[in-house]
């Protein structure tokens, strides 16, 4: 019998039933859990608040993919660094900051996941610079669980999984951020209401 159909798969795609709002408050919830900083603005502030983050965070340089939306930046006055190939690592540790899109984000686990796509460039831009915003629309990119996040990605792809800043911990439990990625993750979640910024 093949493996695929040896194996039951009867297993709960997701825990309990929420609503899409109750579902975009807990990924916004377990995001912040994970020490992110999460923001939610309507379509049309999007600019000025990413405009305000980096300003608050002092950028002078932001790194961009190449499919990034142009008017997602128009509100900041950081210089644009491109995505490019043969940018050395210590180059882009001198960037402030970078912002990218995202493929899914999982409510249950407080994950964005990143597949490479155009809007979110490779994948060493968004572990060497010390600062990521990250851009998800809402409702359409905000799944409940990993399986359901899982039916929405290529597993050819690059991906990346993304639960709250770098961080690890010594024997003691001792935490420290920044380790193998950006210290700070900031969240922005897209949506159709006011916006609202919800700190860890």
């Amino acid at each position: 019998m093949p493996y695929e159909q040896a194996v039951p798969r009867d297993y709960l795609r997701e825990h309990g039933k929420r609503s899409v709002a109750e579902t975009v408050d807990l990924l916004a919830e377990n995001l912040a859990d994970y020490r992110a900083i999460v923001h939610r603005c309507t379509p049309a502030d999007l600019a000025a608040t990413i405009g305000r983050m980096l300003a608050a965070r002092g950028s002078k340089t932001v790194l961009v993919p190449p499919g990034l939306e142009v008017e997602w930046l128009a509100a900041s006055d950081a210089e644009r660094i491109p995505d490019r190939a043969e940018s050395t690592p210590h180059e882009l540790d001198q960037v402030d900051s970078v912002v990218t899109a995202c493929a899914v984000a999982v409510a249950e686990t407080g994950t964005i996941v990143l597949d490479g796509s155009p809007d979110q460039g490779r994948r060493r831009i968004t572990l060497v610079p010390d600062h990521h915003i990250c851009v998800v629309r809402v409702p359409d990119q905000v799944v409940s669980s990993v399986p359901q996040a899982l039916e929405r990605l290529d597993p050819a792809r690059p991906l990346t999984w993304i639960s709250g800043p770098s961080a690890t911990s010594d024997i003691e439990l001792d935490r420290v951020e920044g380790v193998h990625g950006p210290r700070t993750l900031e969240v922005v979640l897209v949506g159709g209401q006011a916006s609202v910024d919800v700190t860890s």
